[in-house]
């Protein structure tokens, strides 16, 4: 990503669970990063319950590849990686060619 979002780190499971359910939208340079324990497709699966807005959805593995990558829509449930991941990157959709399969990512605590 040319200008990365500042993405929330999000590794609690009440964090993950609440994620960006009713928020009111979300800005290009805003994001959540959900991390977990491990790479899996169930664990890092997400839902968009209560979320208004489109998102784009990189979901990462332990070697910090893009694994999977889609637009999650508002109206659509929920939305599992088609490889195991340890983190799922959740930004604006607008986002979504900032990333591509398998290019290898980098977090930065800024």
């Amino acid at each position: 990503m040319t200008d990365p979002p500042r993405a929330k780190w999000c590794e609690s499971f009440l964090c993950r669970l609440r994620g960006l359910t009713f928020r009111p939208a979300l800005t290009r340079d805003e994001g959540l990063l959900l991390a977990f324990g491990r790479d899996s497709r169930v664990d890092s699966s997400i839902h968009m319950l209560g979320v208004k807005f489109d998102l784009a959805v990189f979901w990462i593995n332990e070697k910090m590849q893009v694994v999977d990558k889609v637009v999650a829509r508002a109206g659509k449930p929920a939305y599992i990686s088609k490889e195991p991941a340890r983190y799922v990157l959740e930004v604006h959709a607008s986002r979504i060619d900032d990333l591509a399969l398998g290019q290898t990512v980098q977090f930065q605590n800024a």
